[in-house]
């Protein structure tokens, strides 16, 4: 289930927003606390992207570099239409910096209103491996907010107290969710062959959008049933629960003490993310989603996943929105927070706000 069509846990106090008009509508910075060698051979740069995607940017550092694209490494993908601070590093086992400047070589490869800015340079004895860091902040510009506009510090003061549904945002579908019916061709071709998965090295990248959009897809609908009967925070019997701010999952009897706790938001129902390996949620928990995993809709996503050797993980149902604050002038909403990596800020504006508006989604 994408994003757009999921059970929400209230109505939104607003009707409809501008967001993303520019940029500046959309800042994020990757928070990484890494003390840096100072030596080694791996070069770090601080980057500010405007208007481009991460994955580019990395394209752009290698060729700079002269080295293969798989010595540049980053730790998040970020968004596009936005401005975003992020590190990366590039394997320069000679230390010796390329003769031209980072400016210089990327304005040839740059459209209007696209930009790289280099904050930061350091010396690191390791590479910037993916999910290095562990949290976003966002500053985020909402504009022309239409509807209940007086709701919107009591909607703002719920999501602080008590969270979001964890959803995968839009981005993790493509465009016009165009990655998930890709996984589905994708997996009905693995499903008509004898042979097992090989990946291609080549289509490394393309195939794990569509594996990731489908295990997402899953993980939505099942959030969505819980959602819809109102307890995607609360306990069931038989669910497996995350302690907040890890990755730690446990199973554990439904005990007034395991109540009191995910009502604390001190640890939260979980659901699974499809793939191999042994489920721990039982009883109601257990009960609900096998409903849900059995509809003819999902067994394409379901069986593509175990044909693929893909690994059963556990999710938190409910994100927290932490350090959360806001500021309203007019009809305008500025808000600022920090999120776990891996989330969305996009399920956090889709509490505020019914439909929002932008040339960019």
């Amino acid at each position: 289930m994408r994003p757009t069509t999921l059970p929400l846990p209230w109505q939104p106090p607003a009707l409809s927003a501008d967001f993303k008009r520019m940029p500046e509508d959309f800042i994020v910075t990757e928070m990484l606390d890494i003390e840096h060698s100072g030596s080694g051979e791996h070069l770090w740069l601080h980057i500010t992207k405007i208007n481009l995607n991460t994955a580019y940017v990395a394209k752009l550092l290698a060729a700079w570099a002269g080295v293969p694209a798989r010595d540049v490494g980053y730790s998040g993908l970020k968004d596009r239409h936005a401005v975003t601070h992020q590190w990366f590093s590039i394997r320069l086992p000679s230390q010796t910096m390329p003769d031209i400047s980072l400016e210089n070589f990327t304005k040839a490869h740059l459209n209007d209103g696209e930009s790289i800015i280099l904050n930061k340079l350091t010396w690191h004895n390791r590479k910037l491996n993916r999910g290095t860091h562990k949290y976003n902040h966002f500053a985020i510009r909402l504009c022309h907010l239409e509807g209940d506009i007086s709701a919107i510090d009591e909607t703002l003061k719920r999501i602080k107290s008590g969270g979001v549904p964890n959803y995968f945002g839009e981005q993790r579908f493509g465009i016009e969710g165009k990655n998930l019916d890709k996984a589905y061709r994708f997996f009905e071709k693995q499903l008509m062959s004898n042979q097992p998965y090989r990946p291609n090295k080549k289509l490394a990248e393309k195939d794990g959008l569509m594996i990731s959009a489908a295990r997402s897809a899953l993980f939505n609908a099942l959030l969505g049933k819980r959602v819809a009967d109102g307890t995607w925070n609360q306990a069931l019997l038989g669910d497996v629960f995350n302690l907040e701010g890890t990755g730690s999952i446990f199973q554990d009897a439904l005990t007034d003490e395991i109540k009191s706790r995910v009502k604390q938001c001190d640890i939260h129902p979980t659901a699974p993310l499809m793939g191999i390996g042994d489920r721990r949620d039982r009883g109601a928990a257990r009960a609900l989603y096998d409903t849900l995993l059995d509809d003819d809709r999902y067994q394409t996503l379901c069986q593509g996943l175990i044909k693929i050797g893909a690994k059963l993980t556990y999710r938190p149902l409910r994100l927290m929105v932490h350090d959360l604050t806001w500021e309203r002038s007019g009809d305008d909403l500025c808000l600022e927070f920090r999120l776990p990596k891996g989330t969305f800020a996009t399920v956090v504006i889709r509490m505020i706000v019914q439909e929002y508006h932008s040339k960019h989604t």
